[in-house]
């Protein structure tokens, strides 16, 4: 079983950066891939990206795409999310997700607890 533990969200100011990580525990050889949602208050559970473990393009939904970048170290068994040029509709706790390569939440069976990140204006 994975277990997703994310780390690095924060307080930053419009137009910073923030490097979120994931360590993706009892990762196995079979697992497909990772990926990051976010959750604003009194909205719904929205995909940022997704990365596959072995080889293989990333996908970023629209509002992120050109400033997230979503990369991995199969070695640490860690997904990242460099988030730069942050706005303050990033505002959202940020989860990590396994095992899957979806833009579909319902995908991936296993989340992290999820890292609060705050970009004021």
């Amino acid at each position: 079983q994975v277990q997703p533990v994310e780390s690095g969200g924060g307080l930053v100011q419009a137009g910073g950066s923030l490097r979120l990580s994931c360590v993706a525990s009892g990762r196995t050889f079979s697992s497909v891939g990772m990926g990051w949602f976010r959750q604003a208050p009194g909205k719904e559970r929205e995909f940022v990206a997704t990365i596959p473990w072995s080889g293989g393009s990333t996908f970023y939904a629209d509002s992120v795409k050109g400033r997230f970048t979503i990369s991995r170290d199969n070695a640490k068994n860690t997904v990242y999310l460099q988030m730069n040029s942050l706005k303050p509709e990033d505002t959202a706790v940020y989860y990590c997700a396994a095992d899957a390569l979806s833009v579909v939440a319902d995908a991936y069976d296993y989340w992290g607890q999820g890292t609060q990140v705050t970009v004021s204006s």
